[in-house]
């Protein structure tokens, strides 16, 4: 496993995708969104006409599941077979279905198995991991590990931001279901022991980065 590793969780819109890139940039490091892989899987799922809670059903699914993903900051494309669907996996239609196959175990160990190979197979420096379990599951001996988080009315206006066309009420309600869904798989809402907590609530993008980076910069001197 490359040596110097950023694991990242934290709940939705705290930032951990955007924050996670632009550390990555910053440090010259590789960027692993774990959670475009379960995106992905939903998608795949969803195109093959399965029902997502049909827990047997999705794991059937899993040995034919080709996913590719870039760990370059700066080129990250995410593909299922020849389909770029790097935007498809970010509508509501995919987030709808998300947590009911993320929540299945041989799903996570699955991923898992996937995320840390992708790690390992890193030629920078250092990589930055984030999504949900990372700081205790996938990479629970990293180097830093970060809890990202930020008040639920300010992660609800950014994910509003994000998501044009869709109504502040909609998307803070499908923000609070994937959260509540998701906690009952995996504690992304308080930190672990030796998991350094960052609160971006009252910090503009560009200040969680500093902290971030900060908090990289004192665990591992680079």
């Amino acid at each position: 496993m490359t040596e110097l590793v950023l694991a990242m969780d934290g709940p939705a819109g705290s930032g951990k995708s955007s924050v996670s890139k632009a550390a990555a940039r910053r440090l010259g490091w590789a960027y692993l969104d774990t959670g475009a892989a379960y995106r992905a899987l939903s998608w795949y799922v969803m195109q093959r006409r399965i029902d997502p809670t049909d827990s047997a059903a999705v794991v059937d699914a899993l040995p034919d599941f080709d996913y590719r993903i870039g760990t370059d900051p700066d080129t990250y494309h995410v593909f299922v077979g020849d389909h770029d669907v790097t935007d498809a996996i970010r509508e509501p239609e995919v987030t709808a279905v998300v947590s009911a196959i993320a929540r299945v175990p041989e799903v996570r160990s699955f991923l898992t198995r996937l995320f840390r190979d992708i790690v390992a197979r890193s030629d920078r420096e250092g990589i930055v991991v984030e999504g949900r379990d990372i700081t205790t599951v996938v990479c629970p001996d990293a180097p830093v590990r970060i809890l990202l988080t930020a008040d639920e009315e300010v992660r609800m206006a950014r994910r509003s931001a994000e998501l044009t066309g869709h109504s502040a009420a909609h998307v803070g309600e499908a923000l609070r279901r994937r959260d509540a869904a998701d906690s009952r798989v995996v504690d992304f809402m308080n930190a672990a022991d030796g998991v350094t907590t960052v609160d971006s609530t009252d910090l503009d993008f560009e200040q969680t980065v500093d902290a971030v980076v900060a908090v990289v910069q004192k665990e591992t001197h680079v």
